[in-house]
């Protein structure tokens, strides 16, 4: 290897390394990894150390990184999430739009920026953080709340107004009014066709391509780099950004039953080019480019704190919903984007604006973060200090929170004849079934079928979050790994919890993680457990049955009396 090529593997490995070291510091302080990012290029770049700069090796994986955040982004976006309240939350979002516009244009006005400057950060500033405020309210178990699930919804529309943004700016500088809406004609009839062949794509040839795959989760992540890199690949040879492809790409597979998975399987790749990106717009700038507008940026970011959680909280109580809703709905809106680095970056790079206003909106997005990770978090702690000064605004006529898409159900992890047999008799129980399978041979029949179905694996937050495990009556897992069966169990506390180990001490662990009852061997019980279950609409006759088959297994009587699974045979 050549001593530039050592250089640039250096440079790299010293990146990735101080990025991991943040990262890890920032999870400790409950702080969204990107702050962590951003940082990590303010640390090693010139800005600090110095020991890093922007070089060809990380300039392609950065853009790559923006690619994968459109990804990331275009994946997350289910228009099913947001069905029933679509109204209300279209309404929230373009006012929102408006209004947080003309207010970020006055702030920067007053601060002394150009007409022509302060569009650009209005311009930058409208977007929510969408990785961050989905991370936060699903570590928190409110993305199934009714102002989660209104927040998803405004966070779609505002990501839509990105993708659009982002398309207008790729345009570049051109001259004269004609050649500029030629030019952004031209971009949205191709993102038009790229559209379309993303949706027929997901009609007719995602669904057979990833139940092929599926399989073999090797085989899925791969399909899945491939399919963005497809997209990217398309969307660069019609001269259009990258990340226009790659939200395309991402929005194809949103749709299908396989998106949650495969989102996990991706994310560690995503996370890797998206700390590159982030990483590496702290590395294009200087000291006095940072600091070149300290001072605005401190006053810019407490103004627009106040300011718009006023026209968030109006526009959410002018939507009848209560003040509650309207309360928490609005601080998770609060924050300076990671969007506007990505928008500030990709003005920089297209001669609009200055790396100083760049400086000024990375300073905004680093003193935001930080403080709405806080507040989101502690949300209805805040809401009962303040309490008191909004019951004055209560009223009768408000929106009441729909039903989650489970709730009075049972989640069954893993599916074959047994549990097939199980929810049978749990649905005398409960009003739903819910199955959770991650082999690919099941889709159609458990799609097909009544009950809910997820496509994903158990040990996945996400998967556990959208079965809504935290909220389920009963939770039944045939997976044998302990790691998954303890986390199943304690999300679930109060469901009555039936799983399966290998082994005594793996029973032993899961029994003293809260499990009702474990069946320890290779396959579940049939018989013994279907009468169990059989029991649950009476407590007392369930408890002391419960208590009666575990102190047999503390005899050295065995857990099951015969054995049942799928397609006949004893491995579940």
């Amino acid at each position: 290897m050549s001593l530039g090529g050592i250089a640039l593997a250096t440079d790299f490995a010293l990146l990735i390394v101080a990025a991991t070291i943040l990262s890890y510091v920032a999870r400790l302080l409950n702080q969204p990894t990107i702050v962590a990012y951003v940082l990590t290029g303010v640390v090693v770049g010139p800005i600090g150390l110095g020991i890093v700069a922007e070089d060809q090796l990380i300039e392609i994986v950065a853009e790559l990184g923006l690619g994968f955040l459109l990804f990331l982004l275009g994946i997350e976006m289910r228009f099913e999430d947001i069905r029933e309240i679509v109204r209300p939350v279209g309404a929230i979002a373009v006012g929102q739009a408006v209004l947080q516009a003309i207010a970020s244009t006055a702030v920067a006005l007053v601060l002394g920026f150009t007409l022509f400057q302060s569009l650009m950060i209005a311009l930058a500033t409208t977007f929510g953080a969408t990785p961050i405020i989905v991370k936060v309210l699903g570590d928190k178990d409110d993305l199934k709340t009714l102002y989660g699930k209104v927040d998803v919804g405004i966070l779609i529309f505002q990501d839509i107004y990105l993708v659009m943004a982002l398309a207008i700016l790729a345009v570049g500088t051109v001259d004269g009014v004609s050649e500029i809406a030629v030019s952004i004609g031209r971009v949205f009839f191709l993102m038009g066709v790229i559209g379309v062949v993303a949706y027929l794509a997901s009609r007719y040839f995602l669904p057979a391509l990833l139940r092929a795959s599926a399989a073999n989760k090797g085989t899925l992540f791969t399909v899945g780099i491939a399919w963005a890199f497809l997209f990217i690949f398309a969307a660069e040879s019609l001269e259009l950004s990258v990340e226009i492809g790659a939200f395309l790409a991402g929005l194809a597979l949103a749709q299908l039953p396989y998106s949650t998975e495969l989102k996990e399987r991706m994310r560690p790749a995503t996370n890797f080019f998206i700390a590159v990106f982030f990483a590496s717009i702290a590395l294009q700038m200087e000291v006095d480019q940072l600091l070149a507008y300290w001072w605005q940026a401190i006053v810019a970011a407490v103004l627009l704190i106040v300011i718009n959680f006023f026209i968030v909280f109006g526009l959410f109580y002018s939507q009848r919903f209560d003040v509650e809703t309207s309360f928490l709905g609005t601080v998770s809106m609060l924050q300076v984007s990671e969007f506007s680095l990505v928008l500030g970056a990709l003005a920089v790079d297209q001669g609009f604006i200055e790396e100083g206003i760049l400086g000024f909106l990375s300073l905004m997005a680093l003193i935001t973060m930080p403080i709405s990770t806080y507040y989101v978090l502690y949300n209805r702690r805040i809401f009962r200090y303040v309490r008191p000064c909004l019951e004055r605004l209560e009223r009768e006529d408000t929106l009441e929170a729909q039903p989650v898409e489970y709730e009075n159900h049972a989640v069954i992890v893993g599916y074959s004849r047994l549990t097939g047999e199980l929810a049978d008799v749990l649905r005398a129980s409960v009003d739903e079934v819910v199955f959770v399978e991650d082999r690919a041979e099941y889709v159609d029949e458990l799609a097909e079928a009544d009950d809910g179905f997820i496509f994903g694996n158990a040990r996945h937050g996400d998967v556990r979050q959208e079965a809504n495990v935290s909220g389920a009556d009963v939770v039944v897992s045939a997976a044998e790994r302990v790691d998954v069966n303890r986390r199943l169990v304690e999300d679930a506390p109060e469901a009555v919890s039936v799983v399966a180990a290998r082994t005594e001490d793996d029973a032993a662990l899961l029994a003293d993680s809260g499990a009702d009852y474990v069946v320890v061997g290779r396959g579940l019980v049939g018989a013994e457990l279907l009468a169990l279950l059989e029991t649950l609409d009476d407590p007392q006759v369930f408890d002391r049955r419960i208590e009666e088959l575990n102190d047999r297994a503390r005899d050295g009587v065995p857990r099951r009396t015969d054995s049942a699974s799928r397609d006949g045979e004893t491995d579940v």
